[in-house]
């Protein structure tokens, strides 16, 4: 057939010359086996249609403790899931506050700013549930041991000591999963920066009420005050409408009162509608590696970790005056715009006394000489190079293309292979610097291709490493810029099919050995698991279940097809991407928090 393609895709020609039932069958298995739990590309949000929030009016609330499914296998919410049924209910802000990270934060954000420019406004805050005194990593038991601190960043700053201070916790525990926080250092960063909550039934309050009585809550109460200060600390109050929640308010309300603090209502939200508890309750079982029978005693008996509006909070907490108006209080002192964390690219081989630009420019002179100088169309390169070099200083682009520079000249002077590829070829920038082989000049490519004055978007290059050295690439860049001031870009592993059936399975209390069956039976994203586009289902409604394959011989039980189906897409861990790294001026740990990868000296950040 030699190498003219048809004007159409050769699958599409072979299912229109093999008749319509084969062209049905190959429909089915359109798509490539399912290898188990893999990154999948985020979309930006896009918003979900005819999302309205309540009419007339409503009764001011902010929910400020809440887990979304970053805090993997502990909460059974998307961000944007959550602040859309915060903007159906009218609530005046939503705090995300996850385990140990800040992973839902950039889609907290951006699905809060969508809302916004159409007229439904939601304050953010970013905060965090950190698990204090940990004897090992909290998978595989059903009640993790430790304790928790719930804490609410003051703005931008307040937000980098929190992130920063995570990092170290990461950084320091002797493996993945085991943060390890110090005191100390904890105060040191968060006094006169942070909010804090006395939490869930794991803070310390809680805790001793419930060992120890009334008066060691107290005592842990006065330690709260003595560490992070009077004006900081707020007792939390939980009503998920269980037979003590009452009492224990009230003894919590009373010790409050007894030492001049403020009280506050939160519904530690674990998922954003009611019927959702049943995931939940899944993926707890899962991270204790148990089925749900075996979680009986340790899962509450109803949906009522859910987001409340303000009158239904208000109803619930009516006896306890203040305490649904002082989450907006605090909601108003510590929102921001999580744009405002934007970290600068770091300056390491810029001279003293040279812009990133100034610097730049010398260096592509340089190359310049080596690249064009005496050929046909120097003169030609000479003016293209310096219209390239105004756009990428009109926006501020040049400390990248050094920072590609300098990766780049380590590798060559070490004799690894390297070439870049990708939209940089379109650049005589890039040409001159080494970074690409392609002379953009004489082949016409149109630099455009790669950065435009009428798009925002960063550029992107991407270099190929020789596989077989690339480590010493990344390690190279770790020593040069400093193990705070870059790491490696996360994949978050999310659930397909395999591995959601495997899950599911394992949560209804299957064998190990039904697990493993029932997944092979699942190999592409066929009509019985297949995620759908971001359209949430309606609150009145339960998920359907989905209907089975037409033509498909398996017999995965109708429950662990419904559950798996719920599973799709969500977050189950985080991996490391092969080669992406993040450089910044100011340590990376302050904007995102680092952790360790399991692969030896790789650090990665939460963010993908």
């Amino acid at each position: 057939m030699g190498w003219n393609n048809p004007p159409i895709p050769w699958r599409e020609l072979e299912q229109r010359l093999s008749g319509p039932e084969r062209a049905a069958r190959r429909q089915r298995r359109d798509t490539p086996p399912d290898p188990g739990p893999v990154s999948r590309r985020r979309h930006r949000y896009r918003g979900s249609r005819e999302l309205t929030g309540p009419v007339g009016p409503v009764v001011p609330y902010a929910e400020l403790h809440c887990h979304t499914h970053y805090s993997f296998l502990d909460g059974a919410s998307s961000p944007d899931a959550l602040v859309e049924q915060a903007v159906r209910l009218g609530l005046s802000g939503l705090a995300l506050t996850d385990h140990d990270g800040f992973a839902g934060a950039p889609l907290l954000a951006e699905t809060a700013k969508f809302h916004a420019q159409k007229g439904q406004p939601l304050s953010t805050v970013y905060g965090a549930e950190l698990s204090l005194g940990l004897s090992g990593p909290q998978n595989g038991v059903a009640d993790p041991g430790g304790s928790h601190l719930l804490v609410l960043a003051i703005g931008v700053e307040g937000y980098h000591r929190l992130s920063a201070v995570m990092t170290e916790a990461h950084l320091r525990g002797d493996e993945k999963g085991r943060p390890t926080y110090l005191l100390d250092e904890l105060v040191d960063h968060g006094r006169g920066h942070w909010l804090v909550l006395t939490g869930c039934r794991k803070g310390w309050v809680r805790q001793a009420l419930e060992t120890s009585g009334r008066e060691a809550a107290g005592v842990e109460l006065d330690r709260l005050v003595s560490l992070f200060g009077a004006d900081a600390v707020n007792v939390e109050l939980i009503d998920h409408g269980l037979p003590c929640d009452d009492e224990t308010n009230e003894v919590l309300a009373l010790l409050a009162r007894e030492r001049g603090l403020p009280v506050v209502a939160t519904n530690n939200v674990h998922y954003a509608r009611p019927q959702e508890h049943r995931l939940a309750d899944a993926m707890a079982a899962v991270r204790a590696r148990r089925g749900l029978p075996e979680m009986d005693g340790w899962l509450p008996p109803w949906g009522g970790a859910c987001l409340r509006s303000g009158a239904e909070m208000e109803q619930r907490f009516g006896h306890h005056p203040r305490a649904v108006a002082r989450s907006v209080e605090l909601a108003e002192i510590a929102a921001f715009d999580l744009q405002a964390a934007t970290p600068k690219l770091p300056k390491h081989g810029i001279p003293p006394g040279r812009t990133a630009q100034e610097w730049l420019e010398h260096l592509v002179e340089q190359g310049f000489q080596t690249s064009y100088a005496g050929r046909p169309h120097a003169e030609e390169a000479r003016k293209r190079i310096a219209h390239e070099l105004k756009v990428i200083g009109d926006k501020d682009f040049a400390g990248y293309f050094v920072i590609v520079h300098d990766i780049v000249a380590f590798a060559r002077s070490r004799g690894i292979l390297c070439q870049g590829r990708g939209s940089a070829a379109s650049s005589a920038v890039c040409y001159a610097l080494g970074i690409t082989a392609i002379d953009s000049v004489f082949y016409r490519l149109p630099f455009e291709r790669f950065i435009s004055v009428h798009r925002d978007d960063e550029p992107d290059i991407d270099v190929d490493f020789d596989s077989d050295r690339r480590e010493e690439v990344i390690q190279w860049v770790y020593q040069r810029y400093g193990r705070r001031n870059a790491a490696q870009v996360a994949n978050v592993i999310t659930y397909r099919p395999r591995s959601a059936i495997r899950d599911a399975a394992k949560a209804l209390g299957f064998s190990t050995g039904q697990q493993d069956a029932w997944s092979k039976q699942v190999d592409s994203w066929s009509s019985t698991l297949r995620p759908s586009e971001h359209e949430p289902t309606p609150p009145e409604h339960e998920p359907t279940p989905p209907e089975p394959v037409e033509g498909s011989d398996d017999d995965i039980p109708h429950q662990v097809r419904a559950l798996a189906q719920q599973f799709l897409t969500a977050p189950r861990h985080l991996g490391i991407h092969s080669g992406g790294m993040i450089l910044t001026e100011r340590p990376i740990g302050e904007v995102v928090p680092i952790e360790r990868a399991r692969m030896a000296d790789r650090t990665v950040v939460q963010w993908d």
